[in-house]
């Protein structure tokens, strides 16, 4: 995966100048050297956030991950007893 040139919080700051409205959206990239798309796909996953929600959301993602893993695990045991007791029958 690709890493970005910035981090989360910088992203937070670059949406929270664009909110102010000092500057309009296509000055505001050409000042930080990023996309008019990327700027609104930042807006659309970090809009309305602040640094404290995003270890949260962080915390949410691998917490989410790991149910994830668990769920594949188990329905894979689930299908694996399921073909045993055809078998036996």
């Amino acid at each position: 995966m690709k890493k970005t040139r910035f981090t989360e919080n910088q992203i937070i700051n670059i949406l929270k100048e664009g909110e102010s409205g000092a500057l309009s959206v296509p000055e505001l990239c050409r000042k930080h050297n990023v996309g008019q798309s990327t700027y609104y796909k930042w807006k659309s996953k970090y809009g309305g956030m602040q640094a404290s929600d995003l270890s949260r959301m962080r915390e949410l993602e691998a917490e989410n991950a790991k149910l994830k893993k668990m769920f594949a695990d188990v329905s894979l045991q689930n299908m694996a007893l399921k073909d045993i007791v055809e078998k036996k029958l």
